[in-house]
């Protein structure tokens, strides 16, 4: 039974990661030859791992090392967890193009806040 779940769900996503579609468009070169390019859709994720990761925070740094480094955040959002010995503290931090994520003083992830027109990007932090 477990395995026919798992096998189910693995063609559902497989299914959904193969919904990219590709569009034709007709480009007509200087002399005058029409050729047909193909463009398909870039997912978000794929863009922003494209991109220059020196832009962002790396892994490790400290906040003052941030606050040094990036200025400081637009906003500094309150507190989450901390409730027992084995849920941290998280900080977060929201800058214009990303929101900083630390644990106790170190930063553990940081987040592009980047969607154009045609993307659904990333929600902003729950304040």
């Amino acid at each position: 039974m477990k395995t026919r779940i798992l096998a189910a769900s693995l063609l559902t996503l497989l299914g959904l990661a193969g919904a990219a579609v590709a569009q034709d468009t007709a480009v007509i070169d200087a002399s005058g030859q029409a050729s047909t390019v193909t463009t398909g859709d870039t997912l978000l994720i794929e863009r922003v791992q494209d991109e220059n990761k020196a832009a962002m925070p790396a892994r490790g740094m400290t906040m003052a090392q941030v606050e040094a480094r990036y200025g400081a955040p637009g906003e500094k959002l309150e507190p989450r967890g901390g409730q027992k010995r084995q849920w941290p503290t998280i900080n977060r931090w929201t800058y214009p193009d990303f929101v900083v994520y630390f644990e106790k003083s170190k930063v553990i992830d940081a987040v592009a806040v980047k969607a154009d027109a045609t993307e659904v990007g990333p929600k902003p932090p729950i304040r």
